[in-house]
């Protein structure tokens, strides 16, 4: 360091704080993606080996499966994310949630493989898909249905829990049922 990058009282001047940010910036942007690419490369195949492995080339149970992670795999993180976000503001509850959401993360993570497969477009991707395809026929597809199910069941639970919410905080606005009416008396008429 210079002496003009030291100010009088000893401390760094701003320009040496931001050019040290910067460079440290640069490499952990150029380390995550160097690992990115070796990751494209390398989990698309090895995921799809693993499914492959499970499968051995049943229909049945390439349904099975496919079904179980799509299902499992994206109903879990959802609720989690849920939890997450509705204790985020309670006392000690930033801890909680951040390590609901972490485990949300986690438990996708064989879905975001399945995905980098059907979507990548990389060697890698196109191998996990040949292999898919003779291995694990059947796979992909309930795997997709699985997590389809998963969302249609958080989106009616979440409907759920918000409307009992609602309910609870607006007692006076419930709807009257017709039965539940009040009965007018008959008006006596004179004849």
């Amino acid at each position: 360091m210079t002496s003009s990058e030291v100010r009088p009282d000893g401390q760094k001047s701003t320009l040496a704080t931001w050019r040290t940010r910067i460079i440290a910036a640069v490499a952990v942007s150029a380390v995550l993606i160097g690992t990115y690419f070796i990751l494209a490369a390398f989990i698309p195949r090895w995921w799809a080996q693993r499914v492959a492995d499970l499968v051995s080339g049943s229909f049945s149970k390439g349904i099975g499966w496919g079904l179980v992670y799509g299902l499992l795999c994206t109903a879990l993180p959802l609720f989690l994310m849920l939890l997450a976000a509705m204790i985020w503001k309670r006392r000690a509850g930033k801890f909680i949630a951040g390590a609901a959401a972490l485990l949300a993360v986690i438990l996708a993570i064989p879905n975001l493989m399945t995905l980098s497969i059907v979507l990548g477009n990389n060697n890698a991707a196109h191998a996990g898909q040949r292999i898919l395809d003779v291995d694990a026929p059947a796979f992909r597809g309930a795997s997709l249905v699985g997590a389809i199910v998963a969302a249609v069941i958080f989106l009616a639970s979440v409907s759920l829990i918000f409307w009992r919410r609602w309910r609870r905080k607006h007692p006076g606005k419930q709807a009257v049922s017709p039965t539940a009416a009040p009965q007018t008396p008959p008006v006596a008429q004179d004849t």
